[in-house]
């Protein structure tokens, strides 16, 4: 691969009412760009991840990052959606331009302003992102459809309510500690693990701390090519990138099988020439706690049906065989949609460079992997990072 992240910024993720989204994408491109030290005229092209859906009556947004610098006018500024994978999908945009060599400098900007909308709006919003031809009636939105998901899983493999409960208590007890993270509070394996009505259901099995949270937020990146990165304060190449695309409708795919996100990772994995032992850690897509589950097994890290190994035996812990989402995850962090997984390559960065707190900080890190999907792993983005300087 040919790119590197060489800035970032990123904004706490959580309920912003003194913001909006051009607010949001202003912050983030401006600080992205003066933490890279380099000037909106240095800018060569701008790719702006931004979901909408209905969150925002505002929906030609790709200008709105030119509202940071009038020195941005001119500069090519295109908008890219792919539902929960929005962010992911921005960024290896970016890559390929700088790839095909038709830009040297380009920003990556993903936002999302969800809180605003009404609760019941915020559910049919989401579940654009899943066939409605057939999906739609699913009752409780995309929660149902994990909920569903969960179920099948549970009568085809166990009660798994123990290590959901886990994985939601491990992303809790990361959140804690990250100062950019919508929910900071270690909620514990207990609670998590048991119904009341602070965690009611939510959607079959679900409970509410295995469902990701209704954020707003913004994350931006600034990418070069590898020779440029290499004259700058920081640079964290790309080691390999993937994207894989599987049906929209579940009645097409095995419910129980995140065969997308099972092919991207293969396919990284292969790019980057590495195996998935050899990385440090990895930020993944734990919209509900059921999928971070069956990601486990989808990446490869456990069989099918013995995810729930990978968590009981802290595998995924900080400090276990490979830590998985030390940043607290979309669980705590926070998932608003278009800013997710820009937000995951720029919290891997810093893992890479040393810079998260110290308590999620993963010791001696050298490589990170980062797994964001849109929809039912519909589209499923995966990326090696490698910091080289």
């Amino acid at each position: 691969m040919a790119t590197a992240i060489v800035g970032w910024a990123h904004t706490p993720f959580g309920k912003h009412e003194n913001e909006t989204l051009e607010s949001l994408i202003v912050k983030a491109a401006t600080e992205a760009l003066a933490h890279a030290g380099l000037a909106p005229s240095d800018v060569d092209e701008i790719v702006l991840g931004h979901f909408n859906a209905g969150f925002s009556p505002q929906d030609f947004t790709a200008s709105l990052v030119l509202q940071a610098s009038d020195d941005f006018r001119f500069t090519p500024a295109t908008r890219v959606e792919n539902a929960c994978a929005t962010g992911s999908a921005a960024v290896h945009q970016a890559i390929k331009t700088i790839e095909a060599r038709r830009a040297r400098v380009v920003l990556v900007v993903g936002a999302e302003q969800m809180t605003t909308t009404p609760g019941p709006e915020i559910g049919r919003n989401l579940l654009r992102a899943s066939y409605l031809r057939e999906e739609s009636g699913i009752d409780g939105g995309f929660a149902g459809v994990f909920g569903m998901i969960a179920g099948a899983y549970f009568q085809k493999y166990g009660d798994q309510s123990d290590a959901l409960a886990r994985i939601a208590a491990k992303n809790h007890k990361n959140g804690a500690s990250n100062p950019l993270a919508q929910m900071r509070k270690d909620l514990g394996y207990e609670f998590c693990r048991r119904e009341s009505e602070k965690n009611p259901l939510v959607a079959g099995p679900l409970k509410r701390t295995d469902c990701s949270l209704v954020s707003d937020g913004a994350a931006a990146l600034v990418l070069t090519d590898v020779e440029t990165a290499l004259r700058m304060r920081r640079a964290v190449m790309f080691r390999g990138t993937a994207h894989v695309q599987d049906f929209l409708p579940l009645s097409k795919r095995d419910i129980l099988k995140m065969e997308g996100c099972a092919q991207a990772w293969r396919k990284v994995l292969a790019e980057a020439g590495v195996a998935l032992s050899d990385l440090s850690f990895v930020e993944t897509h734990d919209c509900f706690t059921i999928a971070e589950l069956m990601e486990y097994e989808a990446m490869g890290l456990t069989p099918e049906g013995q995810g729930a190994r990978a968590i009981e035996e802290g595998w995924t812990e900080i400090g276990g065989k490979l830590p998985v989402n030390a940043s607290g995850g979309l669980k705590a962090k926070g998932h608003p949609i278009g800013a997710t997984g820009v937000s995951m390559h720029v919290l891997s960065a810093m893992q890479l460079c040393g810079e998260m707190p110290g308590p999620i900080q993963v010791k001696d890190a050298k490589l990170g992997g980062v797994f964001n999907m849109g929809g039912t792993a519909v589209a499923n983005y995966a990326s090696v990072l490698e910091r080289i300087r």
